[in-house]
C-alpha cells in the first residue's frame, strides 16, 4: 500500500513517525469502513451521472472500490498508521489497485464532508438495531408483568415499605422507561437521517454536483441545506450519547433494584446462574454480577456524552481536528449498550419471583396505614386528623408488636364508632392494592389495561 501522503504537495518536510501515530485515527476510525466505500460509490456514480467523470473512469473505479468492499468483509484488508485516516487508507488501496485514476474519486468532496457522511451512516445504520433490543426487552416486561399482575410487594419511598403495589405495575413503570427511550432514539434518527456529502470542505464545491442524488443513493431522507453546518454538526451523535445515558440510567436504577431483591434481606427474586456468579473465597456466594456490571457500565457511557460536549462547546465554525475526538465514544458506546441490553434481557427473562416473600413483606410493615386514613376519612373525619390518629396507632403498634390489622374491633370503636368489621378487609394487602384504580394506578385494572396498551404498542 503507498504511504505518500495524499495532501503533501504543500509541504517539504516529513512529520515523526510518533507525530504521525498521534494524529492518525486509523486505529479506530477503520470501524466506519463499510460506510467510507458506500459513501464513495454514491459519490462517484454521481460524478458519472453529472458527467464530471466519463464512463469508463468511473466503471475502474466502482469495480475498485466493490472488490475492497468485499475484501473489507472477508477481514483480508489492512490499514496503515501512515495513511492516517480511513479515508486515505481506502483511497490508497484503491490506487494500488487500479492506478492513478483512483485519484479522481475525490472530486467534488472533502475529508471534512467524507467523514461527517460516514459518521452520520455509522450511527444511522446502528440505530434501529439498538431500538429492536429495547423493544425485545419491553415485551419481557410485559410478559413478566402479566404473569404477576396480582403478586403482591411493598412499594417504596425513600427506600422505606410505603405502600403495597403489584410486582405488575412497578414492571410496568420501567416498560414505560423504556418506550421513552425508544421514542428518544427514533427522534435521533430524524438528525442522523440528513446527508453532508457534497459540502466539501465548508463551502460547497464549483462542480456541478447532485447532492440530493447522493443522500437518494445512500438513503438519506434530507440534505443539509448549510455547507458549514453540514460539516461541523455533531448534534445527531450528542442527541445518540445523551439518549444512550438515559437509557443506561433506566437500566441502572433496574438493576440496582435487582441487586437488593435477590439479597437475604429483601428474598425477592432469583437470578438465574447463567446471569450471576460465584466467589473465589465464600462457597455460598451467588452475586448478580451482569446487574452490577451493567450498572457500572452507565458511568463510561455518562462520560462518553460529557467528553463529546467538552470537546464541542469552543469549537469555531468549521471542521477543526478536534473533531477526530468525536467517534471513539459513540463506537464505544454502541459496543456497550448493545451487549448491556441483551444480557439485561436475557437475566429478567429468566428471573425466579418469589411471590409469598414479596407479599410476606407488606403483612408486617405498616404499609397499610394509608388505608386506614383513607377508611376514616369516608367516615366523615377530615383526612388530616385522620392521618395523625393513624399515625399514632402505628407508634403504638411498633411500640407492642402489634399491625393495624390486628387491633381489635373494640380498641378501633374507641377512635370511632363509625368503623366495622369492613376495615380488617380494607387493610388486606391485595385488597388494598385492587381498590387503587385511579388512571395509571396499581389496581389490577389498571395494570392490566396497562399491559393491554403496551401489547397493542408492540404489535403481541
Amino acid at each position: 500500500m503507498s504511504t505518500e501522503k495524499l495532501w503533501g504537495g504543500r509541504f517539504s518536510q516529513q512529520a515523526d513517525s510518533w507525530v504521525d501515530e498521534f494524529g492518525a485515527s486509523i486505529s479506530f476510525d477503520q470501524q466506519m469502513a463499510d460506510e467510507d466505500i458506500t459513501g464513495s460509490l454514491a459519490h462517484v456514480k454521481m460524478l458519472e451521472k453529472t458527467g464530471i467523470l466519463n464512463h469508463d473512469d468511473v466503471s475502474k473505479i466502482v469495480a475498485g472500490l466493490e472488490d475492497i468492499q468485499k475484501d473489507l468483509h472477508q477481514g483480508k484488508i489492512h490499514f496503515s498508521v501512515e495513511n492516517e485516516d480511513i479515508h486515505m487508507n481506502i483511497e490508497s488501496i484503491l490506487t494500488d489497485r487500479i492506478g492513478s485514476v483512483a485519484g479522481k474519486l475525490h472530486t467534488g468532496r472533502s475529508r471534512n464532508d467524507q467523514v461527517a457522511t460516514d459518521f452520520h451512516l455509522y450511527v444511522k445504520n446502528r440505530l434501529p438495531k439498538i431500538i429492536e433490543e429495547i423493544k425485545t426487552i419491553q415485551t419481557t416486561l410485559v410478559k413478566l408483568a402479566s404473569e404477576n399482575v396480582e403478586t403482591i410487594m411493598p412499594g417504596y419511598t425513600h427506600l422505606q415499605h410505603a405502600q403495597p403495589i403489584s410486582y405488575g405495575h412497578y414492571l410496568m413503570a420501567y416498560y414505560s422507561m423504556l418506550k421513552r427511550d425508544v421514542e428518544r432514539f427514533e427522534f435521533n434518527q430524524k438528525h442522523t437521517d440528513i446527508s453532508p456529502l457534497g459540502a466539501a470542505a465548508l463551502a460547497g464545491t464549483t462542480f456541478p454536483i447532485d447532492r440530493q442524488f447522493t443522500a437518494d443513493e445512500l438513503g438519506f431522507g434530507e440534505v443539509y441545506s448549510n455547507s458549514l453546518d453540514a460539516v461541523s454538526d455533531r448534534d445527531f451523535a450528542l442527541e445518540f450519547l445523551s439518549n444512550a445515558s438515559i437509557l443506561m440510567l433506566h437500566l441502572s436504577r433496574f438493576c440496582e433494584e435487582l441487586s437488593m431483591w435477590v439479597s437475604y434481606e429483601f428474598n425477592y427474586l432469583e437470578l438465574s446462574d447463567k446471569y450471576t456468579t460465584g466467589s473465589s473465597i465464600m462457597p455460598q456466594k451467588k452475586n448478580p454480577d451482569m446487574a452490577e456490571l451493567i450498572r457500572g457500565k452507565s458511568g463510561r457511557v455518562f462520560g462518553h456524552l460529557f467528553g463529546l460536549l467538552s470537546t464541542m462547546k469552543s469549537l469555531p465554525l468549521a471542521y477543526n481536528k478536534d473533531l477526530q475526538e468525536d467517534k471513539e465514544g459513540v463506537f464505544d458506546t454502541v459496543k456497550t449498550i448493545l451487549p448491556a441490553l441483551r444480557v439485561f434481557n436475557g437475566m429478567l427473562s429468566t428471573v425466579k419471583v418469589k411471590k409469598d416473600n414479596m407479599y410476606k413483606a407488606t403483612t408486617h410493615d405498616f404499609s397499610n396505614a394509608t388505608e386506614l386514613a383513607d377508611y376514616l376519612a369516608t367516615k366523615g373525619i377530615p383526612f388530616r386528623q385522620a392521618h395523625g390518629i393513624v399515625g399514632e396507632l402505628v407508634l403504638k403498634g411498633i411500640q407492642s408488636g402489634q399491625n393495624l390489622q390486628d387491633i381489635s374491633m373494640a380498641d378501633f370503636k374507641k377512635i370511632s364508632p363509625l368503623i366495622e368489621e369492613d376495615v380488617y378487609d380494607v387493610l388486606k394487602p391485595e385488597v388494598a392494592v385492587e381498590r387503587r384504580n385511579s388512571y395509571g394506578g396499581t389496581g389490577f385494572k389498571q395494570v392490566r389495561e396497562q399491559i393491554e396498551k403496551a401489547q397493542e404498542e408492540l404489535g403481541l
